[in-house]
């Protein structure tokens, strides 16, 4: 049986980016997207988070696909979109949670998992009352951008090394 810091740095799933959005202001509607430019130590072309100051540990946001069923039974909504929770890459099939330290690629791109992305005030009122609470654990991660490019819709997420 492997020990557990080696099971946490085997993730074998290989996810797909299901949808694409950018910030272009604070405040702003998030605009769908089918493709974005990376920029290393950035972020997003385009995105509010690009323009802040270089090396963040929130250059980009992710989303679990599977967690806006979740979101939408916990708010009573029939249905929760990702521009709602306001994340800039959201992918399926791969434990996002599983991705929050270590290096992953997605397309042609690399990022480091910085950590996890906590809710704010703006889900109770983009998902109702209860939104921020029923965000919570469920709000995805923050990543670097460690090599630039673009990715797509439909492009793989998977593990590339333990940095």
């Amino acid at each position: 049986m492997k020990p557990l810091h080696e099971r946490l740095l085997h993730v074998p799933q290989v996810g797909r980016v299901t949808w694409l959005g950018v910030r272009p202001e604070h405040g702003a509607a998030m605009l769908a997207q089918q493709d974005v430019e990376l920029l290393a130590g950035r972020g997003i072309y385009g995105d509010i988070a690009a323009r802040s100051k270089a090396g963040h540990g929130r250059q980009v946001t992710l989303l679990q696909e599977e967690h806006l069923a979740v979101l939408a039974g916990l708010t009573g909504a029939l249905e929760v979109r990702p521009e709602q929770l306001r994340r800039n890459v959201v992918v399926a099939g791969i434990n996002l949670l599983a991705l929050a330290k270590l290096r992953f690629a997605i397309g042609e791109t690399v990022l480091e998992g910085s950590g996890h992305c906590a809710p704010c005030q703006k889900m109770d009122d983009t998902l109702g009352a209860g939104g921020f609470q029923a965000t919570r654990g469920h709000g995805g991660i923050t990543a670097r951008v460690l090599r630039g490019g673009t990715i797509r819709i439909g492009d793989p997420v998977q593990v590339v090394d333990h940095g």
